[in-house]
């Protein structure tokens, strides 16, 4: 079993950026970086207070995109739900699109690659939903499921 790590991503010290995973062996084990990457714990967090489930569907994504913003007044925490609203979208991809599977780049950055051999940049995409809410989350699971 490969050990992943996402390292001490979920500093205080400065805002996220992105997220890079680091894998010891070099070989990495799809169903253990699907479960590390779906933890999503600020997202969830946020999402159970506003009384939205995370189930891993495409509903969800739309339940999230009625939440109301209120980390926008925190652009540290706006950056890292940024990161894990992007992960979330990956995982619903990645688990509901035929052929959809994440894959590590040499930098260490998350991406869904899609059966046409699209990549599909998702933390990108959170960041932009989370600084604000466009594209919707939603928009773009159907945008990539369409495919």
């Amino acid at each position: 079993m490969s050990f992943w790590s996402v390292g001490n991503w979920r500093r205080k010290s400065a805002p996220a950026v992105g997220v890079a995973v680091v894998s010891v062996d070099g070989t990495p084990d799809p169903g253990d970086l699907a479960d590390l990457l779906s933890t999503c714990e600020l997202l969830r967090a946020q999402a159970s207070e506003a009384g939205v489930r995370l189930d891993e569907s495409a509903a969800s994504l739309e339940a999230l995109d009625q939440m109301l913003p209120r980390w926008r007044d925190d652009s540290e925490e706006m950056s890292w739900l940024g990161n894990d609203a992007g992960l979330y979208l990956g995982t619903v991809v990645v688990r509901t699109v035929p052929g959809a599977v994440w894959e590590i780049r040499s930098s260490g950055q998350p991406v869904v690659r899609l059966a046409s051999g699209r990549e599909v940049d998702v933390v990108e995409a959170g960041h932009a939903w989370a600084e604000s809410g466009v594209p919707g989350l939603s928009p773009l699971y159907a945008e990539v499921a369409e495919r």
